[in-house]
């Protein structure tokens, strides 16, 4: 076994990817190698560290050196000064790891302290292609100590006793699920993990199989011995290259080192795992829609009752988890059950991972304790609003949850508080939203979202969310009528109560949550046909003001359709009837005497 001076993280995330981490690390590689230190500089290719705001990050170990939006040009820099000389470049730390006394650790910086990282413990802590590095954090251990000392009987009822609910947005019992299928008589199950994260600005689950896809291998055997399968399958879609690629190398070390395949820890259990990859159908995100597509079908829902966990994959009984779900279950049998019952808050044990994005200083990826108000997250771990701006709304849940207000800040996160104000915790996506932003806009993004992704079998979806989206374009183009917006909640509703599946019964959230605490901003896209924040194109007006107005005539020659009137050092004129609002006179002006409203 080697020893190594110093361990130097790169984080190998998709968003550090990106943005060059993977030319940082083979910087790294030729700068060690130059300076003769191969054998004492151990460098390692990690999952998601969770700020990818600051990314890319390369952290030094043992100083804990949290380098932040490192460039190929400064990794010469960091090996001869930190690496050769012992000097840390101080003008690339992250600067709340900064103080008099030193370098703090990042659980004191503001993103990190009131986090707990379970579901994300290994990620950025471990090389996700190494099965050593995950067995040298109890990885496998909870499946060696069910196989070998625990029932079938023993394991669900530890799942039940932890209170783990499935993190996919439905917030189902997952011991209560496993144990519908584990009573069914039939001998051919399946465990299976749905890895079909397709909410907008969400990226939990992929950051999850990016950076420790052993954790999941390990819940989906431990999962198959509870219920009685053999065989498991990971249903991910293929715009997850990395995630992907991951998956594979796991899968390929875990049999070889027997941890799945035939006789596991020499217990006569058989289990093994398949990878399936989707095409990126937002829809098969919905269990049945998943099912038909792993069986090569399209990927569309089917009624329920028989639920999966009677009559699933092939109608054979199959569990379906998703990453997140199947992440947190070696650490109940590690820790215990009640050790997991008491995070969190009453019938909501655990944690729960979000991406937050959107206006918010803090990008990235964060798990907090269930019950964490928002206030919480949106103003210390995310750093507050950007720019000076201020909080305006927060969309949690995706294009299937709502947008909650600033009376809403104080609300503890969990399952039940979110759907009491009319939104949800879906899959984890957060979307923070400042005082700029057009509430009547961003329900009719997300629900242009939604009719693209309608599978069409069933005519409230395919036909109801269209309607609904006609009547959100028509007042965006500031012809709607007040008759419109009675419209939207009748149809919304019906839309909720008669959907085949997920995606229908909540694509209405959006815009019922709007009109709800935002009601105002549609009655000024319909009665002032004016947008508030001035966003919605067709009720811009762009005017010159005369008093900062240099009268340079930079304005006329950026108009590309020549709506600008005027003559240099006399007077400009904007012609609303030419004008075709892109903005490029406001861009072009440095005075500020081009007024959008």
């Amino acid at each position: 076994m080697a020893f190594y001076r110093s361990q130097v993280l790169v984080c190998g995330g998709t968003g550090c990817t990106s943005s060059g981490s993977n030319g940082i690390l083979e910087a790294l590689q030729a700068e060690v190698k130059k300076h003769d230190i191969e054998n004492e500089i151990e460098l390692v290719k990690t999952g998601c560290f969770g700020l990818c705001e600051l990314g890319p990050i390369v952290i030094v170990y043992p100083e804990g050196s949290f380098y932040s939006q490192v460039k190929v040009d400064d990794v010469a820099e960091i090996v001869e000064e930190h690496l050769v000389k012992g000097r840390i470049v101080e003008r690339l730390l992250y600067s709340e790891t900064v103080s008099e006394d030193g370098i703090k650790s990042l659980n004191d910086t503001g993103f990190y302290k009131k986090q707990m990282r379970v579901a994300l413990r290994n990620c950025g802590v471990i090389d996700p292609g190494n099965i050593d590095e995950y067995l040298a954090l109890d990885g496998y251990k909870a499946l060696e100590k069910v196989l070998l000392h625990m029932s079938r009987e023993e394991v669900i009822n530890t799942m039940k006793e932890s209170g783990l609910r499935g993190r996919g947005g439905g917030g189902f019992p997952t011991g209560l699920k496993w144990e519908f299928a584990a009573k069914q008589t039939n001998p051919v199950k399946y465990m299976i993990c749905n890895a079909d994260e397709g909410d907008p600005g969400a990226f939990m689950d992929r950051s999850i199989l990016e950076g420790d896809p052993h954790s999941l291998l390990e819940a989906m055997a431990i999962g198959g011995y509870a219920v009685g399968a053999n065989q498991g399958y990971i249903y991910v879609r293929a715009e997850y290259p990395i995630a992907v690629d991951r998956l594979e190398v796991a899968i390929k070390q875990a049999r070889e080192y027997g941890l799945i395949g035939k006789n596991i820890f020499e217990s006569g259990f058989d289990f093994d795992v398949e990878v399936r990859l989707g095409a990126g159908a937002f829809v098969c995100g919905e269990e049945t829609a998943l099912i038909n597509s792993i069986e090569g079908k399209r990927g569309m829902p089917n009624p329920k009752p028989p639920f999966p966990a009677v009559s699933g994959l092939w109608e054979k009984p199959s569990i379906i988890n998703n990453v997140e779900t199947y992440a947190n279950i070696p650490v109940i049998f590690n820790n215990g059950a009640e050790w997991f019952k008491n995070i969190g808050s009453e019938n909501n044990a655990g944690t729960k991972v979000f991406a937050l994005g959107g206006n918010i200083v803090n990008t990235g990826l964060v798990e907090i304790p269930m019950g964490t108000t928002l206030r919480e997250v949106i103003f210390e771990i995310g750093g507050g609003i950007p720019n000076g701006k201020k909080f305006k709304a927060v969309q949690t849940g995706g294009p299937s949850g709502g947008a909650l207000t600033e009376a809403n800040l104080d609300t503890p996160i969990d399952y039940d508080n979110l759907i009491k104000l009319g939104s949800m915790m879906g899959s984890g996506g957060m979307i923070v939203m400042d005082e700029d932003t057009c509430m009547v806009d961003v329900a009719k993004f997300f629900l242009e979202f939604t009719v693209e992704e309608s599978c069409g079998k069933c005519t409230p979806c395919r036909v109801g969310t269209k309607r609904l989206l006609e009547i959100l374009e028509k007042i965006t183009e500031g012809k709607g009528t007040m008759e419109d917006l009675d419209k939207l909640e009748k149809l919304g509703k019906q839309i909720k109560a008669t959907s085949l599946c997920g995606l229908g019964q909540t694509a209405p959230n959006p815009i019922l949550s709007t009109l709800k605490n935002f009601r105002h901003e549609y009655e000024a896209h319909i009665i002032d046909k004016s947008c508030p924040a001035g966003i919605c194109k067709e009720l811009l007006k762009y005017t010159i003001i005369e008093d900062p107005c240099k009268k340079c005539g930079l304005c006329q020659r950026a108009c590309p359709v020549g709506a600008i009137e005027g003559k240099v050092r006399e007077n400009f004129t904007i012609i609303q009837d030419k004008c075709i609002k892109c903005g490029a006179c406001l861009e072009k002006c440095p005075f500020n005497a081009i007024e959008r409203k």
